[in-house]
This record gives structure tokens, sequence and C-alpha cells, in this order.
């Protein structure tokens, strides 16, 4: 089988990394070789760009220089975990991937959704994933939960206006490419959202087989 590629996306509070693992232990459970990752992260290098990205000492962070971080991790990323993960015909299961950087840095950030997809082609080489979860919830919940876990880092810190924005973003990807990104509701309980994601991929699958 040729390697599947799997993103999980959404604002704060969505949940991605439990889902992540979730679906990651039901596909190894059902045979398949699974790689899970996250950004930015994934790597040595990456890790290190991701602490810089994150840190709440970095409020005085340009735009510009967030945004090309987040293509410098993912260049790394792909490079060492990604692809050879997807030649070995794994399934990859990511944790954020290029959607987050359109959401985030374009509509949250407002830089130019032009300039994101350039920067986005040479870093990525047009890498897309073939699945896309977008896990969807209220703004004020999504920071809730967050906060209940005691999670500060700095995109957390930012307003709700922005938090807004990345949300209509999303939600605007979604509605403009249904065939790669599935919208999830994750205001239930982890359980039922689990279900959901699982009845999505699964699904996936047996079309491919067909």
């Amino acid at each position: 089988m040729r390697g599947i590629f799997i993103s999980i996306e959404g604002i704060e509070g969505t949940g991605k990394s439990t889902q992540a693992t979730l679906l990651a232990k039901y596909l190894k459970e059902k045979g398949y070789g699974v790689t899970q990752t996250a950004e930015p992260g994934g790597t040595r290098i990456s890790f290190r760009i991701r602490e810089l990205l994150l840190s709440p000492e970095s409020t005085d962070m340009e735009p510009m220089t967030e945004l090309l971080l987040y293509n410098a991790a993912r260049v790394q990323h792909i490079k060492e975990i990604v692809m050879p993960a997807l030649l070995r015909g794994e399934v990859v299961i990511t944790d954020r991937f290029s959607d987050s950087t359109m959401a985030y840095q374009g509509y949250g950030r407002g830089i130019g959704l032009d300039l994101i997809d350039s920067l986005d082609s040479v870093a990525t080489g047009r890498l897309r994933p073939h699945l896309t979860i977008l896990l969807d919830i209220d703004v004020e919940t999504g920071l809730m939960r967050n906060r209940k876990l005691q999670k500060h880092d700095r995109l957390e810190l930012e307003d709700i206006s922005f938090h807004e924005k990345v949300r209509k973003g999303f939600l605007g990807m979604a509605a403009r490419e249904q065939e790669r990104i599935r919208l999830v509701d994750c205001s239930g309980d982890i359980e039922a959202v689990r279900r959901n994601i699982v009845g999505i991929v699964d699904a996936f699958f047996d079309a491919l087989q067909k």
C-alpha cells in the first residue's frame, strides 16, 4: 500500500493531540504501519524552532519571522519524518500541517495568503495530506479547556479576536476543500469524537480499495 498522509487540524483546545494518538492506536490495531508526529516539531531542529515560536518570552516576534520559522520547521519535519514514513508505505498522522499556517499566519496575523501559499510550495514541494480532520469548537470553550490544562504558550495568550479569525479561516478552508477536509464537531466527549473520526477514516480507506 502506498503511504497515506493524514493531518489533524483545529484551533486551541480541540483535543488534536488526544485524537491523533487515539487514531494512531486504532490503525495500528488494524495492522497498519503508523508514524504519529506533530508540528512544529518531530525532529531535533524542529523542536528547537518550536521552543522559540511558542515561548511566552517571544511576544515581540514579528509575524513574518513567525511565518518563516514555521516553514523552516516544516522542511525538516518533511525531510526527516514525513517523507521517509510515506515511502515505507506507512500511514502518517500529524497534529497540524500547512493548513495551520494558512489559518494562523494568514487569517489570524493578516499575512497575504498568496505569499503563504508560495512559501508553502517551496517548503513542502506541494505535499498535501490525503485527508485532513478539522476539529471544531467555539473559541471560548477551546481556550477554557486549555486553561484548565494550564497550557499557556504564546499563541494561546493571544486575544479572543485572533482566535476567532483563525477559526473562521479554518472553516473557510473546509468549505472550499470538502473532499479533503472533513469537519468534526469536538464539543462532545472524547469517545464520541473518536468514533466520528474513525468512521471518516474507515470510509476513506474503503474508498481507496475501490
